[in-house]
């Protein structure tokens, strides 16, 4: 049974950077920012301990303590020096029926430690002499095949990768100082499309262009500390690299979503997470529209299982009683709705401001947040209409005209506004056509909403679609 890590001290020489998407006032003294937000202020001696730029350096025991709880609040991100080097990591790679993947993922690794594991192959996979290959008889997921690399790995770190993958020059290394910090079991890179990792054959297809620009793999550009709850709750197993002696294994039972199961595990027992996009691994996603909603409603399947083992942290909506009732009023499309969520949105502000009020224009600061609250809360809402619900939208719909009107306005506002924001998220992203963007997002959502009907009426339990909202 794993325990969680030994100790959470860091080495010296480690050194940690304040987000910059961190509030910093009052003589740079408070911090405001992480996950959940919170405000921090910094003492004297530990005002001293950080450079004007938002950088502390470990080299004795303030610096550590100091470091590690603006690690854990999210607030700082970590900035090592050095860590274990790529001879000490074994490659494990699950396949079946991709002979032409394992090819090109083997002549991009190069010279490594690497293990194959053929899952049930109708024609058997080869690799070459210096590769380890396990082979199973019959196909027994990919949770069983990562679990058996790893039990055949004799390296402290391995590196997960899936046959469609292809890693950018140098990954390993980029990712590897992260494990300096010894409660870390786990870091991912960025999964993007293929053609921005390597030379491939140039895609006509609007889909396979929605695909690799807009993947569920992709966890976007924004480096992060996982955690159930927090922005990005997961990494995905396509590309990770993950700690043995805090590895809990992948749980066999699961088909898909074993991934999320590991973190949350993994995250449960003590240990952190690290997703850095400054890797990046590229993901074939070509694909037909058949295959990509097969897989979209494949992995919406996935919420019932977890909602059977995590309970509320699987709930498709997380919010409170004033955000909802924001929430509502503003879509409702009236007068009457917008006051009630102007009066209550004016109540948070208030709260708000009232905890900031020692912090240099904490007022400012509030309205900021108060206004990012309410995006965040119309963006939930939106989700839960057309996708986690699109069920009793449809009914909705065939019973009402004027609820056909309304839903029409917020399926189009809605993707107008997220087009908007992925291009200024990410501006370096590939650009894709918005009417293209408009159509291939609804249908998403339908996959996935689809499949998480599915698993709950399977699972014959509609915990994975019940809201949680506290006051």
């Amino acid at each position: 049974m794993n325990h969680g890590p030994r100790t959470t001290e860091l080495p010296t020489g480690f050194q940690v950077q304040i987000d910059p998407r961190c509030v910093r006032g009052g003589s740079l003294r408070h911090l405001v920012g992480g996950s959940p937000l919170r405000v921090m202020k910094l003492s004297d001696p530990a005002l001293g301990m950080t450079s004007d730029d938002g950088r502390i350096a470990v080299h004795d025991t303030g610096t550590q303590i100091l470091a590690r709880r603006l690690l854990d609040a999210g607030i700082a991100h970590p900035r090592p020096m050095s860590g274990p080097d790529v001879d000490d990591v074994t490659v494990v790679i699950p396949v079946r029926g991709n002979q032409s993947g394992i090819d090109r993922l083997l002549a991009a690794l190069g010279p490594s430690t690497t293990i194959v594991v053929d899952d049930g192959s109708d024609e058997p996979i080869t690799v070459p002499g210096d590769v380890r290959l396990i082979r199973f008889d019959e196909n027994r997921g990919p949770a069983a095949a990562r679990n058996a690399g790893t039990a055949a790995a004799t390296t402290e770190f391995v590196a997960f990768l899936d046959s469609d993958t292809v890693p950018a020059a140098g990954w390993l290394t980029m990712l590897l100082g992260h494990f300096a910090d010894p409660t870390v079991a786990i870091v991912a890179p960025r999964i993007v499309g293929l053609g921005r990792v390597c030379a491939v054959e140039a895609e006509s297809s609007a889909v396979a262009e929605y695909a690799n620009r807009f993947s569920s793999l992709d966890m976007g550009p924004r480096e992060a500390l996982i955690a159930p709850g927090s922005p990005i709750a997961y990494v995905p197993s396509a590309a990770m690299i993950v700690r043995r002696s805090g590895f809990l294994g992948f749980d066999e039972s699961l088909r898909v979503a074993e991934d999320v199961d590991l973190c949350w595990r993994t995250h449960g027992a003590g240990w952190r997470i690290r997703y850095d996009p400054i890797a990046s691994v590229g993901h074939d996603h070509r694909e037909t529209l058949r295959a990509m909603l097969n897989r979209r409603r494949f992995y919406g399947t996935g919420a019932a299982e977890l909602a059977h083992r995590h309970g509320d942290l699987a709930a498709p909506v997380v919010t409170t009683v004033p955000l909802a009732v924001v929430v509502a009023g503003l879509m409702t499309r009236n007068r009457w709705g917008a006051a009630v969520a102007a009066i209550v949105l004016s109540i948070v502000y208030r709260r708000t401001s009232g905890l900031l009020d020692a912090v240099p224009r904490g007022r400012r600061i509030a309205a900021q947040n108060t206004a990012r609250a309410a995006g965040f809360g119309l963006l939930q809402g939106c989700a839960a209409v057309l996708r986690h619900y699109w069920p009793l939208s449809l009914i909705a719909c065939v019973c009402s005209r004027r609820f056909r009107r309304w839903f029409a306005a917020v399926a189009a506002s809605e993707a107008a506004g997220m087009w908007v924001r992925n291009q200024l998220v990410d501006p370096e992203a590939p650009v894709m056509s918005p009417v293209h963007y408009a159509v291939y997002r609804r249908l998403d959502d339908l996959a996935y909403g689809t499949g998480l009907w599915q698993g709950a009426l399977r699972r014959r339990s509609l915990r994975a679609l019940r809201p949680v909202v506290s006051r």
